[in-house]
């Protein structure tokens, strides 16, 4: 089992950037898949950004595309998503997610592909 706990976010201007960083318990986390979800107010939580079990592959919500950047620290067991440009859409509470799963991350893009959750980040982006 692995807990997940999210830092980091906080309010920006638009245009600006942000860095979360979700801390994972375990002495395996380099064997979980990893990704991030968002929730934005009165919408269902969506898909983000997932990091593959190795660490080798990625893959990004449409949306996000060339401004976020998922990656994993396994020295520290901590999982990060860098945010840039950021636009008031950003707006959202963003969840941590992991899972033994060797799939691709591209094949891992819905809430139950997960099986353990952070408690979430506010990010809140002003224009």
């Amino acid at each position: 089992q692995v807990q997940l706990v999210e830092s980091g976010g906080g309010l920006v201007q638009a245009g600006g950037s942000l860095r979360l960083s979700c801390a994972a318990s375990g002495r395996t986390f380099s064997s979980y898949a990893m990704a991030w979800f968002r929730r934005a107010p009165g919408k269902e939580r969506e898909f983000v950004a997932a990091n593959s079990w190795s660490g080798g592959s990625t893959y990004y919500a449409d949306s996000v595309k060339g401004r976020f950047t998922i990656s994993r620290d396994s020295t520290q067991n901590t999982v990060y998503l860098q945010m840039n440009s950021l636009k008031p859409e950003d707006t959202a509470v963003y969840y941590c997610a992991a899972d033994h799963s060797r799939r691709n991350p591209e094949t891992m893009t819905r809430i139950y592909d997960y099986e353990y959750w952070g408690q979430g980040t506010q990010v809140t982006v002003s224009s």
